[in-house]
């Protein structure tokens, strides 16, 4: 079977080896326009007539492919804003997607534009070297450090499967108080400026472990939104200006789109796409073309790229059979509205997933979801592993198809790997680091609550 990968990125490169892993066929290609179309008894083959160039030759072909994997992501095009007065600025304008180094920007006065992680990361950066910074927001946002308690990664504390168990039991108020009571012992979110009207959970995260500091240096200074540009400098919202600006970089996202596909396989309306768990266009009639990469998540993307591209190759050999377009339509608007109700509107939140949900429901697809409850009886102290530890896509390989062998010892020796880099040098004493910290210690003793509570009041 013959398949056809547009993109050659991270996604991209993950649909390569999960089609090599099926027995599939792939060749891979870089985006052009008007390039991907159904071939024209699609209805019976579910065959793709893709238009290729070969750059080398100066020749064009057309090729018939089994099925059509998009791996674009959803970083494609810049959205730049258009403020009043910009044309007429003589400083440079730039968006972050065209930002390398900070070479260049020596002793220069810098307006960042958007407090995203793209925005977040170039004002930290540039403040080191240019005169002065400043990092433009419409509302403010809340600040997560990569690193931890205890110098430990963010995810591999938190992103557990009793953290989101808990989640679920106790409630998004109380799980939103407790996450902003955490923040807050960082710094006080108010004093700096960031202190969004929103709550934790219904914006995409910020993680940033040297903001507050750049703040605090006042090498760096937050401003409102944007009002107007003048020749040099620009206006702001709260009625202050700041002149003699050399460089203004918009970090303010980007747009995406599939304008090599005609718009009756797929549109996109402002960022807003209706797929089946962001992968399959539920109307066509035979299920041989895929999104993949195309999801915003609360975690890692290429694990994610990864799960969605075993569950297509698998859709694509018939291994894996889709529900029916029915209900595929009443899942996507079941998420369109779950996610109208938790975040707060604008293009920024429109594809977005709890990764360890949304990698359960595609491994529930595959079958390759860990069964748990079956562990606890034959290998507990996996399945407390699995339940109580970091939540790496290891435990996706356990079972079912795409087994691996080696996954068990992977799960078990993951800390090793994460803090091997920080071993340069040996202590002649040991010291257990496998991030049991006090957040374990209550999720247990909630868990145990609980489990207490139903078997007196239900006799169980």
């Amino acid at each position: 079977m013959k398949v056809a990968i547009i993109g050659a990125g991270a996604s991209g490169i993950t649909a390569i080896k999960c089609c090599l892993d099926e027995g599939l066929q792939p060749t891979c290609y870089e985006r052009t326009h008007d390039i991907v179309k159904p071939a024209d008894d699609f209805e019976i083959s579910g065959k793709w007539e893709l238009k290729v160039k070969d750059l080398a030759k100066d020749e064009e072909q057309s090729i018939t492919y089994d099925a059509i994997m998009i791996c674009t992501g959803h970083h494609a095009d810049k959205n730049m804003p258009d403020f009043p007065g910009m044309h007429n600025f003589k400083g440079k304008v730039l968006h972050s997607h065209d930002y390398r180094h900070t070479a260049g920007y020596e002793d220069k006065r810098v307006v960042v534009v958007g407090i995203g992680n793209s925005g977040g990361d170039a004002a930290v950066e540039l403040s080191r070297v240019a005169s002065q910074t400043y990092l433009s927001t419409r509302s403010g946002s809340w600040v997560y450090n990569r690193i931890s308690d205890r110098g430990l990664p963010l995810d591999m504390l938190y992103a557990r499967r009793i953290t989101f168990a808990l989640k679920n039991m106790i409630g998004g108020p109380i799980v939103e108080r407790f996450a902003q009571k955490k923040l807050e012992q960082r710094f006080d979110h108010s004093i700096y400026g960031l202190k969004p009207k929103h709550g934790i959970l219904a914006q995409h995260p910020m993680v940033n472990d040297e903001l507050p500091n750049r703040l605090a240096s006042g090498m760096l200074k937050l401003k409102p939104n944007i009002k107007h540009f003048t020749e040099n400098g620009v206006a702001f919202e709260d009625g202050t200006t700041e002149d003699d600006i050399d460089v203004v970089m918009f970090a303010t996202g980007y747009v995406f789109g599939f304008p090599f596909l005609d718009e009756s396989v797929i549109k996109v309306v402002q960022n807003k796409v209706e797929l089946y768990k962001y992968i399959f266009p539920p109307n066509l009639k035979r299920q041989t073309l895929c999104i993949i990469g195309c999801v915003q998540a609360l975690g890692a993307l290429i694990p994610v790229s990864e799960m969605q591209s075993r569950l297509a190759t698998r859709v694509f050999k018939g291994d894996v059979l889709l529900p029916p377009k029915e209900e595929m339509w009443k899942d996507i608007h079941e998420n369109t509205e779950a996610m109208r109700k938790r975040y707060i509107a604008g293009t920024r939140h429109t594809i977005q997933v709890e990764w360890l949900e949304y990698m359960d429901g595609l491994a529930a697809l595959i079958k390759c979801i860990p069964d748990l409850w079956n562990m606890l009886k034959t290998d507990p102290k996996l399945a407390l592993a699995c339940y109580f530890g970091p939540s790496t896509p290891y435990q996706y390989r356990l079972e079912g198809p795409g087994k691996w062998s080696g996954s068990r010892e992977a799960i078990f020796t993951q800390w090793d790997r994460t803090l091997s880099s920080l071993k340069s040098r040996p202590l002649d004493f040991k010291e257990n680091t496998t991030g049991f910290s006090k957040f374990n210690v209550f999720c247990i003793a909630v868990v145990a609550i609980i489990v207490y509570y139903f078997i007196v009041y239900y006799k169980i």
